[in-house]
């Protein structure tokens, strides 16, 4: 008998660990504060700590206290080549933290990766590429060790590069390791938001006129790739943004831009870890959204997608949506469960949930 209550007492215990890991929010707005507004345009970012947000823009990099608001920028003079012609972009659209690190990729050719002290704020290139079709989308890292970034294709498979070493130095994957891109498959700069990680697992988004996830179980050594129903079949078409609650459920969301309240086949869920993807909303809800994200501590339930058009939000796993701001962001982290930064055209935002 007494084994009996030792053993309901430690699943009770279990049982009620895990329901208070899970709140239901249930927000139906949001306030929007201003920490930064000019004339730049922000479409990566990322956050170190929940004190440090790092970013990049159309001139460069920069950095915000978030809790004294205090702001650094570093703009990027663009480089010209012996042609005197201009050959490189400073446009940064993938960042990323990691072990007291800040690092930071350009989209153009040559595509340059930078690495920033976070003590000092001293940079050092750590990878070079040149390539007419270079293309650099998002960023992240598994630990503080392991990172990967990836780009629209230079040959026939996506453009990857890897990390073993703090990102000292950098890798590109072999097209003989990865699956073949289709004729006129590619990914979205839109908000630092191809690249989802749980734990060793990571998924990667594509779009255009093939729409599709990658997924590697093991940290990008092996890589299979699945076909999904999100719109696709235009160069302007398909999955711009991917988040995973955990190891089985995550949400691809996208659209077209340039028709940016279609919302037929713009959004879909797994829930069996990227192997099958199911439509939701389909022809109901938000349209074109560049960024979405599971909001912390809600279940695999609660979701927000932002993008030029507006903030929605899900309380039921994606099946209905209600928008909450006409305030337009291209891509958005959380801090907590209640409160993200987003950043889009000319601004970044705190945004508190209620």
């Amino acid at each position: 008998m007494r084994q009996i209550i030792i053993v309901l007492f430690v699943c009770t215990l279990t049982f009620c660990k895990k329901q208070d890991s899970i709140n239901n929010h249930n927000f139906s707005e949001v306030h929007i504060e201003d920490i930064y507004k000019d004339s730049i345009s922000v479409r990566a970012i990322d956050i170190y700590n929940d004190t440090l947000l790092g970013f990049g823009f159309n001139k460069g990099y920069g950095f915000i206290h978030l809790k004294t608001n205090e702001i650094s920028l570093v703009d990027l003079e663009e480089i010209k080549s012996t042609e005197d012609r201009k050959n490189w972009v400073a446009e940064q659209r993938a960042v990323s933290f990691a072990n007291n690190s800040f690092f930071t990729l350009g989209i153009g050719a040559p595509a340059r990766l930078r690495k920033v002290d976070l003590k000092n704020k001293e940079e050092h290139l750590v990878y070079t590429e040149t390539h007419d079709k270079i293309f650099y989308d998002a960023m992240t890292f598994w630990n503080d060790n392991e990172g990967i970034a990836m780009g629209d294709p230079t040959e026939d498979c996506l453009s990857i590069i890897i990390t073993r070493d703090e990102g000292e130095t950098w890798k590109k994957v072999s097209c003989n390791d990865l699956p073949k891109t289709k004729e006129g498959e590619a990914a979205f700069a839109a908000s630092n938001g191809n690249i989802a990680i749980v734990g060793d697992k990571t998924w990667i988004v594509s779009g255009g006129i093939k729409s599709r996830v990658f997924y590697s179980p093991n940290k990008g050594k092996t890589w299979q790739v699945f076909k999904t129903p999100i719109i696709q079949g235009s160069t302007t078409s398909g999955a711009y943004s991917v988040d995973f609650y955990d190891e089985n459920n995550g949400i691809i969301y996208g659209g077209d831009y340039t028709k940016p309240y279609a919302n037929n086949a713009n959004k879909a869920i797994t829930k069996n870890g990227g192997r099958t993807w199911e439509l939701i909303a389909d022809g109901s809800g938000a349209g074109y959204k560049s960024c979405v994200r599971y909001i912390p501590r809600g279940g695999g339930k609660e979701i927000v997608a932002v993008g030029f058009t507006g903030i929605s939000i899900s309380n039921d796993a994606g099946k209905n949506w209600k928008e909450i701001s006409k305030e337009g962001f291209y891509t958005l982290r959380f801090i907590n469960d209640s409160i993200a930064i987003a950043a889009g055209k000319g601004r970044i935002a705190r945004l508190n949930f209620k």
